[in-house]
């Protein structure tokens, strides 16, 4: 019965849907051995690079736009209960609930996006690895720091800030989710879904513009690999 459940409701039955949880779970085991290394950096290093990244946006801008955003949002509560929500769920459980619903309802497309979140993170390790940062909520810049709890001691790296995964992330859940879905309404939503999530990340606290953008380079960095042949496809046609 089982098998014939997973006939009639799996794109390519048990087997390739156990390959694909082995590729994801062993992703996150090597995820928690880079931030091990990662952490034997001295603390020091990490802040130096936070602060090197509030030096230039102060160059740039002469202030820091992500604590007038914390301090707005803080003043209304179910904003900030929704970026709050945001920040924790955007990275996994969207991300989980995005690629299951393109692995289940739009095989054709699983296989790209799967590669795409893939490397977008190996590039984003590899960062975090040569260039630990210290968020702004750690830097004593007035952010409100809400992450100490013992979950994000054991689970979280906290000097990931540069580059940001979840604009990364957001950013390819956003395009994909948008060309697979049908609704015009569904479209909208992931269209707005990566706006949203840099929003949430800098209002928390834990991410500069700065870092916003080096993910959004991260995941085109990634697509334009993981799409280079449809990309090539699409100048070609529009040569011709």
């Amino acid at each position: 019965m089982v098998v014939a459940a997973g006939r009639r409701h799996l794109p390519r039955g048990w087997s390739d849907l156990g390959r694909q949880l082995l590729i994801w779970f062993g992703f996150a085991v090597v995820y928690q051995v880079v931030r091990g290394l990662a952490n034997l950096k001295p603390p020091a290093v990490a802040f130096a690079h936070g602060r090197a990244v509030v030096d230039l946006e102060t160059r740039l801008t002469h202030r820091l736009y992500e604590l007038t955003l914390q301090n707005f949002v803080d003043q209304r509560h179910l904003l900030s209960t929704a970026v709050s929500w945001t920040y924790w769920n955007s990275e996994f459980t969207v991300v989980g609930l995005a690629v299951l619903f393109v692995y289940l309802r739009r095989h054709y497309a699983f296989t790209n996006f799967r590669n795409s979140i893939l490397l977008a993170n190996v590039i984003g390790l590899i960062g975090y690895y040569l260039m630990p940062t210290a968020p702004p909520r750690l830097l004593g810049l007035g952010f409100a720091d809400d992450h100490r709890d013992g979950l994000v001691n054991l689970l979280g790296n906290p000097y990931a800030a540069m580059p940001s995964l979840h604009a990364a992330d957001a950013l390819i859940v956003g395009v994909v989710l948008f060309t697979v879905t049908r609704r015009w309404w569904v479209r909208a939503i992931w269209l707005a879904w990566p706006l949203w999530v840099w929003f949430a990340v800098m209002a928390t606290g834990n991410h500069f513009w700065l870092d916003c953008i080096a993910g959004v380079g991260v995941a085109l960095i990634a697509m334009g690999v993981v799409y280079r042949s449809q990309i090539r496809a699409a100048f070609a046609a529009r040569r011709a």
